[in-house]
Parts: structure tokens; C-alpha cells; sequence
């Protein structure tokens, strides 16, 4: 997902100078040259306005143009524009789960098949390039992928006992959980009702096993799958964390940035945290980054994400952003050049290195430069839980979807094993079939 990253101790501000009002976006620059429009979700904002500085060419300009913080109201306006033919969105950075429904509303313009086979190459992780094709076209290209792992201090797993388990990548939620619980520690996660929490119960459904929905390509007949034994593992794995003394205080309104701070509060043996890629540059201390000490640093660890059921792997989240050109773009072809340009492997190389936001193609891991910047282990495990973490179902309904399950899962302190499966499924037929709404 492209959702809100904060870094510890960031001011927010120079981010808001990149927006422009709507009444002054134009199709062509001062100098007379078609100007593409570039809608960018927040992550990365200086890095993307580099990259839209070097994939500008002699016969265009490419401008940026910032969308909302939320993944759910980036949908809502670049939805608005599109539904209206909008000419002057030309390239806009999409959370995978946009891409089959703006691809059948035809907002999209489907890549051809000599650029299709340039961004979605052999080289391009499996997980990503998934997220860009629908009903066998290619939509999109990727751009950062983006992987859930646990982050945790080293010295509260081993005080808790489950360091090794940790390790191994066998750790489950339940065992989280009890660690935090008696030891002082909370475990941290996204369970505000947005994207995120959905985000979380689709991992704890895929890793014991399950889907949410399945036959996505039938539209509003797809099944309903989440009334099954998964579904109640996932529902016990968060009932067992509201109920526990592990929950953080917050948890019913819980993002990606408010359980940072858990991590080194003073007095406090940390956290166990699922959270995305950022985390890592987000703690790293630099001259700009001074929160967190060297010392505590070298106390961060991390691990795959945890096992919803024991002897069952566990599947990772998948997010990213991809590239999409708008379908109504007066300047198609220089749009499908630009949108090659701002996923190539050096705008993904700068990406990762600069603000955490992991390479979709393989090779780039390997690149000097991203060694050098990140644990090793850490990368293989960015790399590992990309490649085989489980995507949010793809489906032209999928914002119905999505509001349904967080409609009736929310608030984590309500959830039951034995009813709430149930009452989403139901539920979430009902709005897939128009006889209920969100």
C-alpha cells in the first residue's frame, strides 16, 4: 500500500508547496511544451520530484501533483477525475488495488505490448507483477513494492524466549503476543478502520490458509470465502490482542506511524510491530535523525512476518505503487515513454536507497548501492516476503470489498471468532449484490 510514512521527529512541511489548485493545471508549460501531469501518493515526494525532473525530455515536461495521504481518498479524487474524461491527468501513482478497477471502468490505458513487456520483464518480482495485469492485459508498471515484516528489539526476544523462533521465521501471532504481554511490551499494528486493517486481516486470512473472496473475475458473483476455519483464525489472532495487556492504547485508531514510537520509549523494553519497508530508514539515525541513538539502533531487529496458524507458513502483505497513464491523456505516447522512465531501475535504485521503498525488480537488490544502505539480511527478507506474500483480492469490486470487511471487523475490540466471519460474509454478499450499503 502507498499509505502515510512518517519518519520520528519530521515536521510536516514543504511537502504542501508541491500542490497546485486544479484551475492551474494546463497541458502545456511556459516554454510551450506539453506539461504530463503526475499524481504521486506522499511517500517519497523529493525522490519522485527528482525523478520527474530527470524523466522530463526536449517534448515535455513532467509536473507533480500531490494526492491525499490516504490510500482510500487517493481513489476517491483520482476516481472523480477520471469518471469525468479528465484529459489533464496524464500519469498517476496507484496502490495495486486500484488497478482492475480502474482498468474496467476504462480510466486506464492498457500498456501496449512492446511497453508491456519492458516494465513487466523477467526481472520484475513475482508479487509486482502480478498487481498490474488484468484480464490478460498489462495496466501498469511497478514501480516500489512493499512488504510487511515484524520489527522487534533483540533484546526483548530473547528476554521473552522466542528469539530463536523469530529467526527461523516460525514465530506465530499468538506467540507475539504472549511475549509482549509478559514482558512489559505491547505489540503494535494498523487497526484504525482504513486501508491498513484491511491489510492486516487479508495476511491473517492468507496465512492460515484462506481468502477473503475468491473467483474475483466474476465480479459481484465472486465467492465469499471468509466465513471458513481461516477467517476465525484470523478473527482469534486479533481478538487475542485486544484482549491482552500487549494491546498499544491506541489500537482501535492504531496507523502505520503511531506505533513508531513504542519501539524506543524510554523506560519501556520496545515492541513487536508489523509495519512496512520505511521502518528501517525511518529509525537509522542520521544528522537529520537523532531520535533514535546508535545504540538503540543496533537493538532493532526484524523478522518475517508471523505465522496466523502453526506449520502454515505466513503470507506477507504486498503493496507498492504502480504507474498507470490516464486513459484520456491527449499525450499518450510521451505519457507511456515518461512512465518507463520514472519505474526504470535507476528510479528504483534511488527509491529504496533514499527512502526505503523496495525495488520491484530483482536485480536492483543486488545493486552496490542498496547493499551498502541496508542490512543485508534485511534486504533478502524485503526481497523473500515480496516474492511470496499474498495480495489483497483483485477485483473490480474491491473498494466494496474492502469497506464491507472493515465495516464489520472494526473495532478490533469487537471482534469474535464465532460471529464476526459470519457477519462479514454476510454482510459483504449483501454489498456486492446491491442490496446493502457500505
Amino acid at each position: 500500500m502507498g499509505g502515510p510514512h512518517p519518519r520520528l521527529g519530521r515536521r510536516v512541511g514543504a511537502a504542501a508547496t508541491l500542490v497546485l489548485a486544479a484551475s492551474t493545471l494546463t497541458a502545456c508549460g511556459s516554454s510551450g511544451k506539453p506539461t504530463l501531469n503526475w499524481y504521486i501518493n506522499p511517500d517519497g515526494q523529493a525522490t519522485l520530484t527528482s525523478l520527474a525532473e530527470r524523466c522530463s525530455t526536449d517534448d515535455y515536461d513532467i509536473e507533480i501533483q500531490l494526492l491525499p495521504t490516504g490510500a482510500t481518498d487517493q481513489r476517491t479524487q483520482l476516481a472523480r477525475r477520471l469518471a469525468a474524461s479528465d484529459s489533464s491527468t496524464d500519469l498517476m501513482s496507484l496502490d495495486p488495488v486500484f488497478v482492475p478497477e480502474f482498468a474496467s471502468a476504462g480510466w486506464l490505458l492498457e500498456l501496449p505490448e512492446d511497453v508491456a513487456s519492458n516494465v513487466v520483464d523477467e526481472d520484475v518480482l513475482a508479487g509486482p507483477a502480478e498487481t498490474v495485469t488484468w484480464e490478460d492485459g498489462v495496466y501498469a508498471a511497478p514501480q516500489w513494492a512493499n512488504t510487511q515484516v515484524l520489527w522487534y528489539r533483540q533484546s526483548l526476544a530473547e528476554a521473552a524466549g522466542i528469539a530463536e523462533d523469530l529467526e527461523a521465521g516460525t514465530a506465530t501471532w499468538e506467540q507475539v503476543i504472549t511475549a509482549a504481554s509478559e514482558n512489559g511490551a505491547t505489540v503494535g499494528v494498523q487497526a484504525d478502520r482504513y486501508e491498513a486493517y484491511m491489510v492486516w486481516i487479508n495476511a491473517l486470512v492468507q496465512g492460515a490458509g484462506g481468502e477473503i473472496v475468491s473467483n474475483t473475475e466474476e465480479g459481484v458473483d465472486a465467492e465469499v470465502e471468509i466465513d471458513s476455519e481461516a477467517g476465525r483464525a484470523a478473527a482469534t489472532v486479533v481478538q487475542q490482542l485486544a484482549d491482552s495487556e500487549a494491546a498499544q492504547s491506541d489500537l482501535s485508531v492504531s496507523r502505520e506511524g503511531t506505533s513508531l514510537g513504542a519501539m524506543f520509549a524510554e523506560g519501556s523494553p520496545g515492541e513487536f510491530m508489523t509495519n512496512w519497508t520505511f521502518v528501517y530508514k525511518n529509525y537509522e539515525p542520521s544528522e537529520t535523525n537523532t531520535v533514535v541513538t546508535e545504540e538503540q539502533f543496533e537493538d532493532l531487529a526484524w523478522a518475517r512476518y508471523p505465522r496466523t496458524v502453526e506449520g502454515e507458513e505466513s503470507k506477507p502483505p504486498v503493496g507498492g505503487i504502480n504507474i498507470g497513464v490516464g486513459a484520456f491523456t491527449e499525450h499518450q505516447d510521451y505519457a507511456l515513454e515518461a512512465a518507463q522512465c520514472v519505474t526504470d531501475p535507476e528510479a528504483q535504485l534511488a527509491l529504496a536507497v533514499t527512502d526505503g521503498l523496495m525495488p520491484a525488480r530483482a536485480s536492483v537488490y543486488d545493486e552496490q548501492e542498496l547493499v551498502d544502505a541496508y542490512d543485508p539480511t534485511l534486504l533478502e527478507l524485503f526481497r523473500t516476503s515480496v516474492e511470496e506474500g499474498g495480495p489483497r483480492p483483485k477485483s473490480a469490486f474491491y473498494n466494496q470489498i474492502s469497506g464491507a470487511i472493515q465495516a464489520r471487523w472494526h473495532s478490533p475490540f469487537d471482534v469474535d471468532p464465532e460471529t464476526t466471519p459470519r457477519e462479514s460474509a454476510e454482510y459483504l454478499r449483501d454489498v456486492l449484490r446491491g442490496e446493502a450499503l457500505l
